[in-house]
Formats: C-alpha cells, structure tokens, sequence
C-alpha cells in the first residue's frame, strides 16, 4: 500500500517550543503515529509574538517542518500585514512548484492569500484538498473597519478570495458550525462538513493543572480572560461591571487577563483608571496559562457586538478548566451550549448591571460555582477534548468518512 504523503500548510501554526497549544501540530503529531508522510509548510514570521522564528523549532519534531520566508509586521490591521501576506502567499506558491505532487493537501483558513495558492494548486493537479477554517475573513476585519460601501468595495477581493477557497475543498472542516454553515455556502460538492471544536489535549492539560505553583487566598475571587486583547473583545465591559461591585463594597475580586493584543494598554490604563484590581500577564506559555486558570473561580467570555467569532480556543479551556462563564457572545452556538449545559449565563454586553450581577451572583454562591463548573468539566470532556474529538479529523484526512 502507497504511503500517505500529506502536506499541511498552515500560516498561523505554533509550536510547543514556543509556549503553544496548536490544533495543527497536534495534528501532525498524530498522523506520523499512523505512520503517514507528513510536512508542515508555514510562516518563518511568528504572528503572535510578531518576530521571525529560531530555525531551532524545527527540532525534535516528528514530521518534516519547513519554514518560507515572510516579511512579518508589527500590527494586526496594517497594510504591512497584506502585503506580508501576499509575499508569504508567493513563496508557498514558488515551493509547491517544486515540491513533489502530495496525496493530501490539509491547509488553514485564514490566510486567505495562501489558501487561494493552496486551492489553485490543488485544483490544477487534482489534488485531494481538505479546509480546517479557524476564522472568517473579511467578516473579522468589518469590526474594525466598518464604513458603508467603503468597506464593501475595500473587502470584495478578500471576499472573493475566499469563495474561491471554500468552494475549491474536497472537505470542509471548522472549529465550528457556524463557520462550516459559511464555508458550505459557496461549495456544490458537499453536502456535509466537520464541525470539531479547537480544544485541547485533556490528558496534558489536567497535567499543567497538578504541576501549578500559582497561589491565591480563600478569600479572593478570581475572574478570568484568556485570549487576544484586540477590537472583538470587550473587555472593558467587565471592568465596568467590577466597577459597579466596588463602590458597593465588594473588594475581594481580582479579573486576572491573560494575553496580549493590539488594545492592551488601553484595557490596562481602563482597568487603573477605574481603580479595578487587576492583573494582566501579557502573552503566556500554554502551561503556564492552563496553571493559573484552574486556580481560577469565575470565567468571561466578553466578544463585542457583531462580532464574527464562533467556538474559539479560550470557551474550550474554560470547559476544561471546570470554570462557570459569564457570556457576551451573540453567536447562537456557544449560546446555546451555555443554555444546553448550564455552565453559566448568557449576557448582553450593554447591560453592564446585569454583567455585574451575575458576577457577585457567583462570587457570593460557592455551590452554585461548583454545580456550573463541573457541567463546564463535563462539556469539556465531550466536545473539548482532542484525543477524542479528532478522530473525526484523521478519518477526513484518511478519506474514511
């Protein structure tokens, strides 16, 4: 029997070496146990930490990793960033032209310049072309860009970018329905997708939760953010709400942030010029995030308005973290996984007294803290856990669904 060879290009990819938790590499990982040909092509610019990659990552890895080269830039929404884009978009290009025919082509969803490389190539050399879709563009940038007919004329080429993409795919994968509905819009071929949520490895990640030295007082509350400070999260809306609570008298909460972003000075200098007790760590390793959140007592969830996201990495970690939520999400899945699994509360994002409310709620209760968490724990361990929930994903790559 022919070998596998399966060729992921992955433009956002992490790796453990450098304090991630990536979906791909965990994935890779896999396919070498199942004795499969496996290459990663990926960006030699890291996007998180906005630098260019030691060539040291590549060690100790089971499959083939290679780096292209790409400019890099230093904010999110530049036009800097397009054009590093495209310039990494055309060494993929160039690569593929020389590299051997591959069996599989697994690519993520964004960069939408390298999927249009992705999907012409594949489409061109008949090639077995399957989607993992971790975001929706142009959707995302509208949060931040947002000027009638300006913004149609300015994002059509990115949109038809991705039409194109969507409806080159043999299959269709998502970290969620919401984004498999989307992507399934401009596709004929498929009738169904794969919805698999981010997740994590549980195993590992209850691990980082025994090894944590990260201490706290009985007396405090701990509320947590995890993620990416930047236009689609509202973060303020909690500060705000702890607000409310400490002209009351409430003074034993702490909202502990945990990421980095385009926006974190200003959620910092909001948070001390309301005189809210809170600590933001900036960007940490995964284990070392994963320690101080199951040390936690309270999650938020704060996604502003129209925002496009969906079931993102940070819900997930919450659920394995055993935490209850407090939402803002108006996305109707994760809604309803709240609702379904009463693992918190849904909230608008305008009603910052309600925000509050639901926050001492919580804070004052102790039993019902726990009966929301351990339903957090047990959606976690159903639709959160990737040991089991990417078998769905092996058996797409293997052509066995």
């Amino acid at each position: 029997m022919k070998k596998l060879d399966i060729l992921m290009i992955n433009h956002f990819t992490t790796f453990p070496s450098e304090g991630g938790n990536s979906r791909f590499d965990y994935i890779a990982r896999a396919l070498c146990k199942y004795g499969k040909d496996v290459e990663m092509v990926t960006s030699s610019f890291a996007h998180i930490e906005k630098k260019h990659r030691d060539e040291g990552i590549c060690c100790d890895l089971p499959y083939k990793l290679t780096l292209l080269n790409e400019p890099g830039y230093k904010k999110n929404i530049s036009l800097k960033r397009l054009y590093s884009h495209w310039k990494f978009a055309e060494n993929v290009s160039n690569y593929l032209r020389t590299r051997k025919t591959p069996d599989v082509i697994y690519c993520s969803v964004p960069s939408l310049d390298v999927g249009y490389v992705a999907a012409k190539y594949a489409k061109k050399n008949k090639i077995r072309f399957i989607i993992d879709v971790q975001d929706l563009w142009p959707e995302a940038f509208k949060m931040v860009f947002n000027v009638p007919v300006i913004s149609k004329l300015l994002f059509y080429p990115m949109q038809k970018k991705a039409n194109y993409v969507y409806s080159c795919a043999d299959e269709i994968i998502a970290v969620s329905q919401t984004y498999v509905n989307r992507a399934a819009l401009e596709n004929k071929k498929i009738k169904y997708g794969h919805s698999v949520f981010l997740g994590s490895d549980l195993a590992l990640f209850d691990q980082y939760t025994k090894i944590s030295s990260y201490k706290k007082s009985d007396e405090e509350i701990l509320l947590a953010y995890v993620g990416t400070l930047g236009h689609s999260y509202n973060i303020k809306c909690i500060i705000d709400a702890l607000e409310i609570l400490k002209n009351k008298g409430v003074k034993n909460i702490k909202f502990i942030v945990m990421g980095d972003g385009p926006l974190r000075k200003e959620f910092e200098q909001y948070a001390k010029y309301k005189k809210i007790k809170a600590q933001f760590t900036g960007f940490l390793e995964y284990r070392k995030m994963v320690g101080i959140l199951s040390k936690c007592d309270i999650a938020v969830n704060p996604i502003t308005k129209g925002a496009a996201q969906s079931i993102i990495n940070k819900v997930g970690d919450y659920a394995l973290a055993g935490l209850p939520v407090i939402n803002t999400q108006e996305n109707w899945e994760y809604k309803e996984l709240v609702d379904k699994y009463n693992i918190g509360f849904n909230c608008d994002g305008d009603n910052i007294q309600n925000i509050a409310n639901r926050i001492i709620l919580l804070t004052n209760d102790l039993k019902l803290r726990k009966i929301l968490g351990n339903n957090n724990r047990k959606l976690g361990e159903t639709k959160f856990d990737r040991n089991a929930s990417y078998i769905e994903i092996l058996n797409t790559i293997f052509g066995e669904t």
